[in-house]
């Protein structure tokens, strides 16, 4: 089965640290929507495509293990690797790296299950779901 990653960079803002200027912890979970958008416009895994194929897909479990601090001025870089799975959800790995050094700062990872437009839980893969799968993994 094929990897499915993407690998984004980004910089510490003035305005996502703290008086020590040490990023809020906070900023991780920005960090990580920002890295599974980039993963959704590559691999066409959006948020309003899922919205249009009649889903929604709610973070029901996220996790974040902190290495060492992000500082104001950092430009680290995240990447997002896909997790297979065959059960009725999308889950999402995580990896933090200091661009100067390329030590990990952080990792994680995200679990997000599907709904339907009455928020109830769809126990199966949306059909379009599959069907991106057999496309992309492959």
């Amino acid at each position: 089965m094929k990897e499915l990653s993407e690998t984004l960079d980004f910089d510490i803002r003035f305005s996502e640290v703290d008086s020590m200027h040490i990023a809020w912890h906070g900023s991780y979970v920005l960090y990580f929507e920002d890295a599974r958008e980039a993963f959704g416009r590559k691999y066409d895994l959006g948020y309003l495509l899922m919205f249009g194929k009649g889903v929604y897909a709610p973070l029901v479990d996220l996790r974040i293990q902190y290495k060492k601090p992000l500082t104001y001025g950092m430009k680290p870089r995240i990447t997002i690797t896909y997790r297979p799975t065959t059960a009725a959800k999308i889950i999402f790995d995580y990896c933090i790296r200091d661009s100067a050094d390329d030590s990990v700062i952080a990792t994680g990872y995200t679990i997000q299950v599907f709904l339907d437009h009455q928020h109830k839980l769809m126990l199966y893969n949306p059909p379009f779901y599959e069907a991106w799968k057999q496309k992309w993994l492959q």
